[in-house]
């Protein structure tokens, strides 16, 4: 039995395919139309995935929508009647677009469907399934547990904002819901907005700013903006909020309450945007920990799965495995909305249709890495660099390995595009630029000269699995780098009076640790375990890296530049090394250097994309 997951026409379309319970592939629109965060039908998304499949629109059984359009749109009408007559500029913008596209969804959809199948049959075969249900499902069918606890927050859905739901072999059902307009998500998203980044997108930045600023305005977030009870239910003044009849997140009497105008995207970041970065960050961590605890006090659930938006945030989910308030944790790779695609497929296959559920065993999940992309052979590759214009040499296996790990040895950039692309936002080895952790510079070059973002942005380590514990106060597998954990006490440095008494980002330059590149200034890192079942290429890489060097651990970001959707093909990913400069590419088994390229072939990315 075959189902089709889909996701989209909001923000971060996706398509998902689940053949008799197994996951065979899940890719996001983005990633193929080369728009960040593409909310079109996601017509490449789902070719890829029938063509992975080797199947036919018309062999798949059934095709799920991730959430309800209805009730999104019932929400849109009761929130603006509620406010009423606040917020009409924004209701004349918000219906006609409903009104021409958004309410006729299952119309659009049946359109849509029928350029891949002309006879298909979608009065019987397209479903619908609730916002954060398809976020739950993503949540749990994939996990290792038999039985756990999920627990789901985002920005909205139709209504719900949080849930709390019971999963147990193939059944799945919703227990507890938070309404909008009281979101954790959106308080986040505010305050992105507040400290001049873009919403839906600069969460990360704010994430990443947090440890250079102290939590100064948490109190008040606290005491005045969320009231946050004993079971982590909460509450918004939305007296402080625009999200729900305006274009904008906070309105003037946030910006009152801590003094400061909104900060506009190009002005400088100051120590209170830090602060405010901070302060967010530890309100959210306050939250989910209150959620956690009342969740193992009134279920009594050993396991714990997370999906939605704000499961991305691994600063609070690591804080949330430290305490041990539950026995395991497993989160979804693609935990916004993008994964919503497979969450559907799931509760479609397992709940919807009652095909029963097969649990790995071992601790093992079922999404294979997360590595469920486009893959390219080696002839391919070869013939589409060779129509880009790229000068290669062809390597053996072992050849590869060694010249890419004397590259990362040598201190040089690497772009590593290898086997199956990522599904979900993290680049895992994949789709991956690598650097020497071990070099104070690498952090700053490779945000200022490769990704051309700004140079806070932290990078994440990927080590070893076996020797995850040697270098991280970790002892548990993080796969997905969706984990924040302190670098080991002894590979850290301690930091003299003057660089203690140092604030805001000029902590950047001073070494906290034999592993700069990647240690935050709070000494944490987001670990990425790398497992030589699920991507032998890139653990025989850094195994071959710590043989040189006796590290097991490199640099890893995402293979692209800022503002640019991760590359799928080798086409993108050519481009992307003429465009920055890194030095080195490997695609398949195609090594490349910068210096033997064409120089009229040389691309200004450093502007090509918009800001994300």
């Amino acid at each position: 039995m075959k189902v089709l997951g889909i996701s989209g026409l909001y923000h971060d379309s996706a398509a998902a395919l689940i053949d008799n319970g197994q996951v065979v592939a899940a890719a996001q629109e983005e990633r193929f139309t080369r728009k960040k965060h593409d909310a079109a039908f996601p017509k490449h998304a789902i070719a890829y995935c029938l063509a992975e499949a080797g199947c036919r629109l018309d062999d798949v059984d059934s095709v799920v929508f991730y959430d309800k359009p209805f009730l999104k749109f019932e929400r849109l009408l009761e929130t603006y009647m509620s406010f009423a007559p606040r917020g009409f500029s924004s209701f004349k913008t918000a219906i006609p677009v409903w009104l021409k596209e958004k309410l006729f969804q299952k119309d659009l959809l049946r359109k849509e469907f029928k350029k891949f199948a002309t006879d298909f049959d979608w009065m019987n075969r397209l479903l619908f399934a609730e916002h954060h249900l398809s976020h739950a499902a993503s949540a749990f069918f994939p996990s290792p547990f038999q039985s756990a606890a999920v627990l789901t927050m985002d920005g909205v859905g139709e209504w719900t904002t949080s849930s709390l739901a019971m999963g147990d072999g193939n059944s799945l059902e919703i227990h507890k819901e938070l309404h909008f307009p009281h979101s954790l998500g959106l308080l986040y998203s505010a305050v992105t907005y507040y400290t001049g980044f873009k919403v839906n997108s600069g969460e990360y930045k704010v994430m990443g700013l947090a440890p250079y600023g102290e939590p100064k305005y948490a109190r008040q977030l606290l005491d005045k903006v969320i009231d946050v009870k004993e079971d982590g239910s909460f509450w918004l003044d939305q007296s402080y909020f625009d999200y729900c009849t305006g274009l904008t997140m906070t309105n003037d009497k946030f910006a009152a309450l801590f003094g400061q105008p909104v900060r506009r995207s190009e002005e400088p970041l100051t120590q209170f945007h830090m602060d405010m970065a901070a302060s967010v960050q530890a309100v959210t961590e306050h939250v989910v920990l209150k959620l956690a605890r009342a969740i193992r006090s009134e279920t009594g659930a050993r396991n714990l799965c997370l999906a939605g938006g704000v499961a991305l945030n691994c600063v609070a989910n690591g804080k949330l495995l430290r305490e041990g308030i539950f026995d395991n944790i497993w989160i979804q790779p693609a935990a916004g909305d993008a994964g919503g695609a497979l969450g559907a497929a799931l509760a479609g296959y397992h709940i919807h249709k009652g095909q029963p559920r097969n649990v790995a065993g071992g601790g093992k999940d079922a999404m294979k890495g997360s590595y469920l992309g486009p893959v390219y052979g080696q002839t391919d590759i070869e013939a589409r660099l060779t129509g880009a214009g790229a000068k290669f040499t062809v390597l053996s296996d072992d050849q590869l390995i060694e010249a890419t790990a004397q590259a990362l040895a040598e201190e040089k950039a690497v772009g590593w595009m290898q086997g199956r692309m990522e599904f979900g936002p993290r680049a895992l080895g994949g789709r991956s630029i690598l650097g020497d952790p071990r070099s104070p510079s690498m952090q700053k070059v490779l945000n200022l000269k490769v990704k051309y973002r700004e140079s806070f942005r932290p990078f994440a380590p990927s080590v070893l699995a076996e020797d995850v514990s040697q270098w991280f106060d970790l002892d548990t597998h993080s796969p997905y780098m969706l984990l924040v954990a302190p670098v080991a006490e002894r590979h850290r440095r301690a930091m003299t009076a003057e660089e203690d008494a140092l604030f805001g980002i000029d902590k950047l330059n001073v070494p906290r640790s034999s592993l700069p590149a990647i240690t935050h200034v709070d000494y944490s890192a987001r670990v990425q375990t790398v497992h030589a079942d699920t991507n032998p290429r890139y653990h025989a890489l850094i195994s071959a890296f710590k043989a040189k060097t006796g590290c097991p651990v490199v640099v890893n970001t995402s293979f692209n530049v800022r503002g640019e959707p991760i590359v799928n093909t080798p086409e993108d990913a050519f481009r992307c090394f003429m465009g920055s400069e890194i030095e080195v590419l490997t695609v398949g088994n195609c090594f490349l250097r910068k210096e033997d390229q064409d120089p009229a072939l040389k691309l200004d990315y450093k502007n090509a994309f918009e800001l994300d």
